[in-house]
């Protein structure tokens, strides 16, 4: 039988989603405005989160901060069930205003060292996704689970960073190199050609890197990654044409079709 679970309040949105025929057509590329973590438990899936494809197995957690592309990738139709968790970066600002508890999401390449292996923390997600007796004890089990999981993980970011800087560096891969190009001028003229140019390569064969690794064409990436900004400089109120234009879009038009689209109401709003 199918199963879901669904809630949100305070800025967090929780589910438990299981799957008996899942097919895979469903899962898209998509990017949030918001942290997630993404817990796996049963199926026969990868993940592929900015160019870094990742084998799930019961137990596999993933992190993915606000901007970052991801994918579930079924490799076999069937059964697939997970937890997923999103919340602001900023949720916890008032008891860590240094953001420690984020480094594990901001201290760290797009795409690199978002998968854990921690079949202990079922439990707790468990606990974050069922039901409770009413709003308030919602609210504290959400705050105690959640920042009980965010000191475990970030224990081990710690471990990894340490690591990291003792281990030598490896050569990056092609599609690494234009990832982090893109993302580094995201507000650029970027386009196929600029990118065919800039790396010696065919259009096509940027539009297949592209599509390789992130599961999106290079203008639906750009867009996402310029549509996210965007949405947070109009947050810290900044006006709709100035944000559309410190975001690299052409013209404030084309600008306000891809935030509806994506967003579902105008920028001014």
């Amino acid at each position: 039988m199918e199963f879901f679970y669904e809630h949100e309040a305070d800025g967090i949105y929780t589910r438990h989603i299981r799957e008996e025929n899942a097919d895979g057509s469903g899962y898209t590329t998509h990017i949030h405005d918001r942290c997630e973590i993404y817990y796996f438990i049963d199926g026969d899936a990868g993940y592929l989160v900015e160019g870094t494809e990742y084998r799930m197995k019961r137990g596999s957690l993933l992190v993915m901060r606000p901007g970052e592309v991801h994918r579930a990738k079924l490799l076999t139709n069937g059964i697939y069930e997970r937890y997923a968790v999103n919340f602001p970066i900023s949720f916890f600002d008032d008891i860590d205003p240094e953001r420690r508890l984020m480094r594990l999401y901001t201290d760290r390449a797009l795409g690199e060292g978002n998968m854990y292996e921690k079949p202990e923390m079922e439990g707790l997600l468990e606990q974050l996704c069922s039901e409770h007796p009413d709003e308030y004890d919602r609210r504290i089990a959400a705050h105690r689970v959640l920042i009980d999981i965010l000191s475990r993980l970030d224990d081990e970011f710690r471990e990894r960073t340490e690591g990291r800087s003792r281990a030598k560096s490896r050569k990056s891969s092609a599609s690494e190199k234009m990832l982090k190009y893109v993302n580094g001028h995201i507000f650029d003229e970027l386009s196929v050609s600029v990118l065919a140019e800039k790396f010696y390569m065919s259009r096509s064969q940027v539009g297949r890197i592209f599509k390789q690794s992130t599961g999106a064409s290079p203008w639906e990436y750009i867009t996402a990654k310029r549509l996210i900004a965007a949405r947070e400089m109009l947050g810290e109120g900044t006006s709709a044409g100035e944000a559309a234009e410190k975001c690299g879009f052409g013209d404030y038009s084309s600008f306000y079709r891809a935030y509806v689209k994506r967003y579902g109401e105008s920028p001014r709003k």
